[in-house]
């Protein structure tokens, strides 16, 4: 079971939000507890302002330091489990944030933001089957949460197999019904981004069965096929996208990808040419391109293909290496020397990375 870290999360811009929006209390869902104050303790409320600049500074463990002091010389303050239970979800300590959001939750059960960081500290410990319950009770979201709570729990539907209601709540998240194509599609594309292939295969086909002409969804079908080698599949899925959705300049890289596998060369650079035309800030078909070039024998072109791929993103091993081998093959020995030892400095550093 897989379960994104936050630093993961906010680099989806596809299913986070990126800008905080402020909660709307209500009458059943009071505004969450910014300073809570201790009516025998005078000087509570400055600690707990003290207590805010530092975690607004990012000072967690100063922060938690001001609050257990709080704690331990005025035991039973109004909102301090609330309070801490926050600073350790900002401090990713979920275990502990979840020991004090719990004993917020028991305080004040109305207490919306700390009922949705629970349920956030739960999935973010890897116990999904517990964020469930708490992130359905509240699903408005807290600027301190930094993560779409709606999101997190349709992952958690699918990281406990509950497909279905997965499919609901995404369905909900972008405002269509939970019937519709639509919500087939994207919780297909959420399945596959959870590694969870076979079924995103069959929430792909169903999203298809309702709406044929549905945008995406051949295409979708298309990278399942190509990712296990069904390349006469994922020709025909690529070419229906594009029969639909001619302007979508991936379906011509992905379909030259295809051609490429089983060696239609020619095809291969035709389509690549108008993925680039349509599209001339995605390195993927320069690299592509390059590797068919060079395949084709005309490495000149590779050369200059895949040195404009490296323009656009020069950490990339992959053109680095293939630009070493056209080297190789035009007798540059020092030039491909140097690419090769880049790319396998860099493929080195990525997989240092955690």
């Amino acid at each position: 079971m897989r379960v994104q870290p936050i630093s993961a999360l906010l680099a989806c811009g596809f299913v986070l939000s990126l800008s905080p929006r402020t909660p709307k209390p209500s009458q059943s869902q009071p505004a969450a507890q910014s300073q809570p104050s201790n009516p025998h303790s005078p000087s509570s409320d400055s600690d707990f302002e003290q207590a805010h600049r530092l975690l607004q500074q990012g000072k967690y463990d100063e922060a938690l330091a001001a609050l257990h002091d709080i704690e331990s010389k005025h035991p039973g303050t109004e909102g301090l489990p609330h309070e801490l239970g926050v600073a350790y979800y900002k401090k990713a300590d979920y275990l502990k944030a979840i020991a004090y959001l719990k004993k917020a939750r028991d305080e004040n059960p109305e207490d919306g933001e700390a009922v949705q960081l629970l349920g956030l500290s739960f999935y973010l410990a890897g116990r999904p089957a517990d964020a469930i319950a708490p992130l359905e009770k509240v699903q408005t979201w807290f600027p301190s949460a930094n993560v779409d709570a709606a999101y997190i729990l349709g992952i958690c539907y699918i990281q406990t197999k509950d497909y279905p209601h997965a499919r609901g709540a995404f369905a909900k998240m972008f405002g269509v019904s939970a019937d519709s194509a639509a919500s087939y599609l994207f919780t297909a594309r959420m399945l596959l981004r959870q590694d969870f292939g076979p079924v995103a295969e069959e929430y792909a086909q169903k999203a298809v069965s309702i709406d044929p002409k549905l945008p995406l969804a051949h295409f979708l079908l298309g990278e399942l096929h190509l990712y296990h080698s069904k390349i006469p599949e994922a020709v025909d899925e690529f070419q229906k996208e594009l029969q639909l959705n001619p302007g979508y300049a991936p379906a011509y890289y992905k379909l030259a990808d295809a051609y490429s596998r089983i060696q239609k060369f020619d095809e291969a650079e035709q389509l690549l040419q108008r993925s680039i035309w349509l599209d001339s800030t995605s390195t993927g078909p320069y690299i592509l391109m390059g590797k068919v070039l060079a395949k084709k024998g005309e490495t000149e072109l590779a050369v200059r293909t895949l040195q404009r791929a490296l323009a656009m993103d020069p950490n990339n091993p992959i053109p680095h290496h293939l630009l070493g081998q056209a080297y190789r093959d035009l007798g540059r020995a020092e030039d491909a020397e140097r690419e090769l030892k880049v790319a396998a400095q860099l493929e080195e550093r990525q997989s240092a990375k955690p």
